[in-house]
């Protein structure tokens, strides 16, 4: 079983990107991107696009429309005192063409791409009501570390989008340099010149002039920071 899952839906002009970073997780997240007018795409490692959490009961009742339950379903997101709408709706009674619409992301799915969907969802809801639901054992102290990183998480990836999610076309990665590795972790402090990361709750200074690719700057959300080997070496980060 894998425990994590994205998947990708991209137009000429829109995309957007389905995710749950665990069957753990009682929640999924949509990403929404556009072509920026000089054809670019909008790049999560830029913090742009949308990205909006969808709750158990909101997958519910997203499948109902996917399963032709009923004909559309829409709710209103609030993160930080900002509304988002969303909606999805059939384009006609034949049920052929479905409109997402996220804010100002409007996503059109054609009939296999929104079989695809409807299949993925099912998986995400079947698995995440088994695992999201399961007791377990953690003392006082990592319990309430693991709280107060997740309140900060609403409408918040907690999945790490690289950009290769991306259009193939529109994103060529560059290879590592050998005196560089990649770890994960969250932001939980910054000054001008260093950025306070939590490595698998340990917690290391690490000069921004180390990290060599662009991060979120957005506190308590997981990533992938590229960080030069001599400073790993130094906090025995890597042997």
């Amino acid at each position: 079983m894998a425990n994590s899952h994205s998947k990708s839906f991209f137009g000429q002009n829109t995309g957007i990107i389905v995710s749950s970073s665990s069957s753990s997780d009682p929640f999924m997240f949509i990403h929404c991107f556009k072509k920026k007018p000089d054809g670019v795409w909008e790049k999560p490692s830029y913090s742009e696009g949308k990205a909006v959490k969808f709750s158990l009961e909101e997958i519910v009742m997203i499948l109902r429309v996917l399963n032709h339950e009923t004909n559309k379903w829409q709710c209103q997101h609030i993160f930080k005192d900002k509304e988002t709408s969303v909606f999805f709706n059939w384009e006609d009674n034949n049920h052929e063409v479905l409109w997402i619409n996220v804010g100002k992301y409007s996503k059109r799915l054609n009939l296999a791409q929104t079989e695809i969907l409807r299949l993925l969802l099912t998986h995400f809801l079947d698995e995440k009501i088994v695992y999201s639901t399961l007791q377990k054992k953690r003392n006082t102290d990592s319990k309430k570390k693991h709280n107060q990183k997740n309140q900060f998480q609403t409408d918040k990836l907690n999945i790490p989008l690289d950009d290769k999610n991306l259009p193939h076309q529109f994103n060529k990665a560059k290879k590592n340099p050998n005196d560089t590795s990649n770890l994960y972790g969250y932001i939980v402090g910054e000054t001008k010149k260093a950025v306070l990361i939590d490595f698998k709750n340990k917690e290391e200074w690490i000069p921004k002039s180390a990290i060599n690719n662009q991060y979120l700057q957005e506190k308590n959300v997981k990533q992938k920071f590229l960080i030069n080997n001599w400073i790993l070496k130094k906090l025995e980060l890597i042997i």
